[in-house]
């Protein structure tokens, strides 16, 4: 009796059924690696990233949970919620964190020009007030006094850093004050 096959291996009638459980679980385990970013995360950061309610507060539990076992199986629910999400937006702002993303690596180059310029001419100060009306006008030119002096005297460039870090400070300060794309037709409508 001859046999025949319980499937016929037809290519007409095979359908995509979708990724391959292999790449589901690859990409599980992508959204748990995003996960354990997130967890890493200081509270300031974490509220700056797009996050359902509910991913949040799971990051969140994740501090509180105590021991190793549970910590795990939290990490675990947090990938499980990341599958509804968009990852990418998510990964965006954990890359600008890093400083990764080609945005973020153009602000910073852009604010290290500024502040050589700051350095090489005091009235660069009035653009610095104009650009950020937040900014401490008498600190700063302090320490761009104590910076040109660092420099001259060979010393280990502290006011040079701090500059940065005021600058890079009033940048993503002004940046919050800015409405998100689309806000202004809606407070357009409210008038």
């Amino acid at each position: 009796m001859p046999r025949t096959p319980q499937h016929q291996n037809d290519d007409d009638s095979e359908e995509y059924d979708g990724p391959s459980k292999s790449q589901r679980k690859r990409d599980m385990h992508a959204l748990q690696a995003i996960g354990e970013e997130l967890v890493a995360l200081s509270p300031q950061r974490l509220a700056k990233v797009p996050l359902p309610e509910r991913l949040h507060d799971a990051v969140l539990e994740y501090a509180r949970v105590g021991k190793h076992e549970a910590k795990r199986r939290q990490l675990q629910y947090i990938g499980k919620l990341m599958r509804d999400v968009d990852p990418a937006p998510i990964r965006e702002a954990l890359d600008a964190f890093a400083g990764v993303s080609r945005a973020e690596i153009a602000r910073q180059h852009k604010l290290e020009r500024f502040r050589e310029r700051l350095l090489e001419d005091e009235a660069v100060l009035g653009e610095i007030a104009s650009a950020y009306p937040a900014v401490d006008l008498q600190h700063l030119r302090n320490l761009r006094r104590n910076a040109l002096k660092e420099r001259e005297a060979a010393k280990p460039p502290r006011s040079y850093r701090e500059i940065f870090r005021i600058l890079r400070d009033l940048e993503y300060a002004n940046d919050a004050d800015q409405p998100e794309p689309g806000d202004e037709d809606a407070e357009g409508d409210e008038a």
